[in-house]
């Protein structure tokens, strides 16, 4: 970790404010620090919340009807802590004017996921604007404070200022817009919000550390992990509550702490710090396409909140749809975990054919409902993505042998 008394960091006050700069991307030992996961944190209600509104679509029997105000609302949750990660990545001092200021935009995304609720159901985005301006303005001051005490990179600081300040202009005259506006209005300011790194980026890419961002999109992959498994916890709680401990409650809890497991361990095996440290370049890539990753992997929590719900008897939505509510979010992760790391490394530690096929049958799966219910469409799911776990590890073991043998030859 780069110390005080660095010619590049030294301190403007001392014990209170250190020069900003940008950081090292080759520094050795870069983690994530107390203060990023403790901003991680105030996102775990606003996924929360967005998963358990969808939760209650599926349940209705209006999934389709639930998922564009389901990928609306995740878009604001995750693109909020994208801004932050990757500045922190770049220029995280971690004294005390950063860390207020951390504070401020932690206070924003509390009234962000606040506002989670009336923007899904009734698409009044007013409380997640409110949030975001909370959030912009202390990161637009970090940004203008990285341009006035890093000359280095002024220029980029001063684009993603301008950039952020103007596309905020623009959501909150969103408000004004009639409800037939929502959706292209939408649309249209996400693409902008989208487009100011690649603007801001062109005079000169910010130092971010690879495998540090690696690990924080690790550590973010986990904390929704963790609202799908408290989504599913939620649910058995309700039916047990309902109809008490029965065969196929349990049989679908098991099922989905199983398969959670294997999607944790399946993201996990792909190295992504050593490809983002080759291929820089990719990195938008990398990082815009895992919106589809976080995004299926809390909609999963959804669908299995609500097959819990229905093993227990709580509600009567047929089971072809419970069943792809859990089926649709695993087939995504497992594409995209492809998609997003094939051009990152030379070879895929999972491979390609195991999860062409390994899709192809978790979305087939719920076609057999008819006959093997629920509880089997489930089943059969989880031990697809285990059957999945375990033919990787023995496959990279024995490649792993291979190369040891060729090299000893």
């Amino acid at each position: 970790m780069t110390t005080p008394t660095d010619p590049a960091r030294v301190p403007r006050f001392p014990g209170i404010r250190l020069r900003m700069t940008g950081r090292a991307p080759a520094e050795e030992n870069r983690v994530s620090s107390p203060l990023e996961l403790l901003f991680d944190l105030t996102f775990v209600v606003a996924i929360a919340q967005v998963a358990s509104q969808l939760a209650q679509y599926i349940a209705r029997g209006e999934a389709v009807a639930g998922v564009g105000p389901y990928l609306m609302v995740f878009f604001a949750i995750w693109w909020a802590w994208m801004n932050f990660t990757w500045f922190a990545s770049a220029y995280d001092t971690d004294d005390v004017p950063y860390r207020l200021l951390t504070l401020v935009q932690m206070g924003g995304v509390l009234v962000l996921a606040a506002g989670v609720p009336s923007g899904f159901d009734a698409q009044k985005f007013t409380a997640i604007t409110i949030g975001y301006v909370i959030m912009r303005i202390a990161q637009v001051s970090q940004w203008v404070r990285a341009a006035v005490e890093h000359p280095d990179g002024r220029t980029t600081a001063l684009r993603y200022a301008v950039g952020i300040s103007l596309v905020q202009v623009g959501w909150v005259a969103r408000l004004t817009l009639p409800p037939e506006a929502g959706l292209w209005s939408f649309l249209v300011l996400a693409a902008a919000d989208l487009s100011v790194p690649l603007w801001a980026e062109r005079t000169g890419m910010t130092a971010w550390h690879p495998h540090h961002i690696a690990e924080r999109y690790g550590l973010f992959t986990i904390i929704v992990l963790g609202e799908s498994v408290a989504a599913a916890t939620l649910g058995v709680q309700q039916g047990i509550d309902h109809s008490g401990l029965t065969v196929p409650l349990v049989t679908i809890a098991a099922s989905s702490l199983i398969l959670l497991f294997a999607l944790w361990w399946l993201y996990f095996l792909e190295p992504a710090g050593a490809g983002l440290e080759a291929h820089r370049g990719l990195s938008f890539f990398w990082g815009y396409g895992h919106y589809f990753v976080f995004a299926s992997l809390a909609a999963l929590g959804a669908g299995l909140e609500v097959a819990v719900e229905r093993g227990a008897g709580r509600i009567e939505t047929p089971d072809a749809v419970v069943g792809y509510a859990v089926a649709i979010p695993v087939a995504v992760f497992l594409v995209m975990l492809w998609v997003l790391h094939a051009p990152l490394v030379d070879q895929l530690v999972i491979r390609p054919v195991a999860i062409v096929v390994a899709t192809a049958a978790v979305l087939l799966l719920p076609l057999a409902s008819p006959v093997i219910g629920l509880e089997g469409t489930v089943v059969g799911i989880a031990g697809v993505a285990a059957a999945l776990t375990a033919v990787t590890i023995v496959d990279r073991s024995y490649r792993a042998s291979r190369k040891l043998t060729t090299e000893e030859s």
